[in-house]
């Protein structure tokens, strides 16, 4: 086992001076990033580190994963190294972790897997992502709707009273957010080249208020994501309890639909 392997964090298109982007970027463990190969060439092309080995062996790397710290000190390399990239050139985003043995098997997987490489980036030139969420917000007023103003009501048919109405009132505003999704999908559905619908974020992975019920990501041209996001916007305006929230532009991870590597370290993660 060689004291270090090559992490990979994306293919791309070369691109006039992306060496000299690279030029002093820090990735996974403060390394530097380089691309494979360095010759410049008209194919696809890596962007890596070298990073340690003992890290990324199945056993190490599954502690890793359950380290919050570490997790996150490599995510944010990662996501770092691509961004940069994606001021740059097409970018196709590997997945977290993905490590090979070394330069020589990067420079294999692209020249084996040159055609499908250059058919992802093909269909992701020019565009980015963006992020659309869905948020039920029922007002504060509502969760009090119907409460029994008159008198004689037990203490126990009182509450349930109570309780049917919060119901019905959420009940509703589940109605309104079907119907902000459906504006959505229409939009993403005219101006959109891609579409992934992800899990909903609940806990700590939900942002601000609201429950998040639909959480989608959309491949969009550059020339058409600002009309998209204002019509997005404006497609919740006139309906009650909803809230729509667009993040982006993003690197388009969402799309980045790729063969397994095929020459990665022993017991290296997928």
């Amino acid at each position: 086992m060689p004291e270090v392997v090559t992490y990979t964090y994306a293919v791309v298109y070369p691109a006039e001076d992306l060496g000299g982007a690279l030029s002093g970027v820090q990735g996974v463990a403060g390394a530097p990033v380089r691309l494979v190969p360095e010759v410049p060439t008209d194919a696809p092309t890596a962007a890596v580190s070298s990073v340690p080995s003992q890290d990324f062996q199945e056993d190490a790397l599954r502690h890793h994963l359950e380290d919050l710290n570490w997790l996150e000190s490599v995510a944010r390399a990662h996501h770092h190294v691509i961004e940069i990239l994606a001021e740059h050139t097409t970018v196709l985003p590997l997945r977290l972790a993905t490590v090979y043995m070394d330069d020589k098997r990067v420079a294999e997987t692209l020249r084996e897997d040159t055609d499908v490489f250059s058919k992802a980036l093909t269909h992701l030139a020019g565009h980015l992502e963006w992020g659309v969420k869905i948020y039920v917000e029922p007002h504060p007023e509502s969760q009090d709707a119907g409460a029994p103003t008159a008198d004689g009501l037990s203490p126990g048919r009182a509450y349930l009273h109570v309780r049917r109405s919060q119901r019905l009132s959420r009940d509703e505003s589940y109605e309104v957010a079907r119907q902000a999704a459906e504006r959505v999908e229409a939009i993403g559905g005219a101006m959109a080249a891609g579409h992934v619908r992800h899990r909903v974020q609940q806990g700590e992975l939900s942002v601000g208020t609201g429950e998040n019920v639909v959480n989608d990501a959309y491949l969009l041209a550059r020339d058409v994501a600002a009309d998209f996001r204002a019509r997005i916007l404006d497609a919740a305006r006139d309906l009650p309890d909803v809230r729509i929230d667009v993040t982006g532009p993003w690197a388009p991870y969402s799309f980045a639909d790729l063969p397994e590597a095929q020459h990665r370290a022993p017991g290296a993660a997928p």
